[in-house]
């Protein structure tokens, strides 16, 4: 195994989902950079926009175990995690497992829940655990959150705090179709209402886990050289200084843009990083861990356009 190996999936899994979903070729391969490097994504869009439909898509492509969990007000800890319920036939306690014992975990709309049920899944997207009454579960290998948010509506959400944000591997935006793009959607899902059926558009399994774990010591085995880590290292520390944001990014931020790095470098059939590769996932890496300066947000300046200014300045590796 190499990494046109992991290329070949990038390949197969995109030919996939695009039979469900028009586009998102950029979506797909940022999920796909958080599933070699353990990571969860963040899908920010407008509802609408097939982010759903793309979790299941996916989760299809790779045959891991799907489920969904749509976050509401009333959500419990419990809810997500799973309790102890007394069984009176046998006069014991028994576990009963919530939705994130599964490999693929659809949070849709994280936040809209209270940040006392957000905080259920910190656990379980750190240490790939969950404890329930002092007992820990594991959730294996294959587990991935990719979580939902509108970016826009505010009435009834709860935003989500820097230390979920950090959780969160890549922050994928997920826009508009072009105009042809569209043509496709409306005449391809455009017979009737509901959910596609993955089924009737022939979503097939190209991988499994045992694949995946594989590629996944490939992608941990890319070369980064110590110019290019310099080059990392570099970038966050300008977060830092520049006067338009209010916190830069942390020494672990770092490591994920790193492997984030990696991970692309691998997708792209490459055994070592380049900086192109960095600056690709730059930003969907970066760009949900900084607080942009109050000053700076009424000039209209946002994490994004910051993090090109940063790009601009400093050097790359040759």
């Amino acid at each position: 195994m190499g990494p046109s190996d992991v290329q070949e999936l990038r390949a197969a899994v995109r030919g996939e989902v695009r039979k469900a979903v028009v586009g998102q070729g950029a979506a797909i391969d940022l999920m796909l950079i958080a599933l070699m490097a353990r990571g969860h994504v963040l899908l920010e869009g407008l509802p609408g926009t097939a982010k759903t439909l793309l979790a299941r898509a996916f989760a299809r492509a790779l045959d891991l175990e799907f489920r969904r969990i749509q976050f509401t007000p009333d959500l419990m800890p419990g809810d997500v995690v799973g309790t102890n319920l007394f069984h009176f036939e046998s006069n014991r306690f028994v576990l009963t497992k919530g939705p994130v014992f599964t490999q693929l975990l659809l949070a849709d709309e994280i936040n809209r829940t209270p940040p006392k049920t957000q905080a259920a899944l910190l656990e379980a997207m750190q240490e790939r655990r969950v404890t329930i009454d002092g007992t820990s579960h594991d959730l294996g290998p294959g587990f991935m959150v990719l979580a939902t948010q509108n970016p826009i509506e505010q009435e009834g959400t709860y935003p989500l705090p820097e230390a979920q944000l950090d959780r969160f591997l890549v922050r994928a935006r997920i826009g508009y179709p072009s105009r042809e793009d569209e043509l496709l959607i409306v005449t391809s899902h455009g017979q009737g209402a509901g959910m596609p059926d993955l089924d009737r558009l022939g979503v097939a399994a190209v991988a499994d886990l045992d694949r995946i774990e594989t590629l996944r010591d490939v992608v941990a085995a890319t070369r980064l050289a110590d110019e290019v880590v310099g080059y990392i290292v570099d970038l966050v520390r300008a977060t830092r200084e520049h006067p338009a944001l209010a916190c830069g990014a942390s020494p672990r931020s770092a490591a994920m843009l790193a492997i984030a790095a990696r991970s692309m470098a691998a997708l792209s059939g490459r055994d070592f990083v380049v900086p192109d590769d960095v600056k690709a996932v730059l930003g969907p890496c970066l760009g949900h861990r900084l607080l942009v300066s109050a000053t700076a947000e009424i000039e209209g300046r946002d994490a994004k356009s910051v993090l090109g200014e940063i790009v601009a300045a400093v050097a790359a590796p040759r």
